[in-house]
């Protein structure tokens, strides 16, 4: 937690300000919405800042950026996102959830692109998280920290969302570890358990940014029928190409969401 507060000591300091209002995480499909939140008041390599490293995974800017809206609040937009995969740790999966919480955040913005288990779900459709299965078999918590996982995803912005946007659909988001795509027939077996989404991201940031307090709000772009749904083989580039496809879209709907999530928080 030290590490945290270090953070955002260093975030809170370069960009003059006392605390932000909320946080964003930005995956991979989801980078143009930082630009449509307000003005840029301080961007930050994040590897120069205690606890967070280099991004390792393409279509990930590696930046911490302040953003001041038009309202005057402050959105904490994060680009350097660790994914469990990479070794570091759950504690690094965490950080970015913890600097927010530790920065003043109350409300925690978690986006991803994923693999979509419904085949009405074409690449580039926006699925609100509903509910998450973790698979990974770690949690950041540690020791007798019992922490109430229900309605972890906020209702209430999940509501605001769809009044920004009618047809929006929710979904339950299983994550595995990776990096390897799932199998088919682990695909087969997501949809017996009840996973609509699946991606190697956000359930374990969603479970330490509800033990810090904050209000957490998911939402996913799928980028690809999972294995077994198409016979097409599965690529990070075909993740990428159908996140830029979207980006417009996708960063208008994020942007007014927030907004949204702002006035009324």
């Amino acid at each position: 937690m030290r590490r945290a507060e270090e953070a955002a000591e260093a975030i809170l300091s370069a960009a003059g300000i006392e605390r932000v209002d909320l946080a964003c995480t930005l995956g991979s499909g989801w980078g143009e919405a930082a630009a449509r939140l307000g003005e840029t008041v301080v961007k930050l390599d994040a590897h120069q800042i205690p606890g967070f490293a280099k991004s390792e995974v393409p279509g990930h800017s590696g930046t911490l950026t302040v953003i001041r809206t038009p309202a005057g609040q402050h959105v904490l937009v994060i680009g350097a996102r660790t994914h469990f995969y990479e070794g570091r740790d759950v504690d690094a999966v965490a950080h970015g959830v913890r600097t927010a919480a530790s920065a003043g955040a109350s409300t925690m913005v978690l986006t991803n692109g994923c693999g979509g288990l419904n085949p009405t779900w074409s690449p580039g459709t926006p699925v609100l998280i509903r509910d998450h299965i973790n698979l990974t078999a770690a949690s950041p918590l540690r020791g007798a920290h019992f922490v109430d996982m229900t309605d972890l995803y906020s209702p209430r912005i999940r509501e605001l969302a769809q009044q920004v946007d009618p047809s929006l659909e929710e979904g339950v988001y299983a994550q595995l570890s990776g990096p390897h795509y799932e199998t088919p027939a682990e695909i087969s077996y997501l949809r017996s358990i009840g996973a609509d989404l699946v991606g190697m991201s956000t359930a374990l940031e969603a479970v330490a940014a509800r033990a810090a307090g904050l209000e957490v709000f998911g939402i996913s772009l799928v980028t690809n029928l999972a294995a077994g749904i198409s016979d097409e083989p599965l690529s990070h580039e075909e993740v990428i190409e159908a996140g830029q496809a979207a980006g417009p879209r996708i960063a208008a709907l994020l942007a007014d969401i927030i907004a949204r999530a702002l006035e009324t928080g």
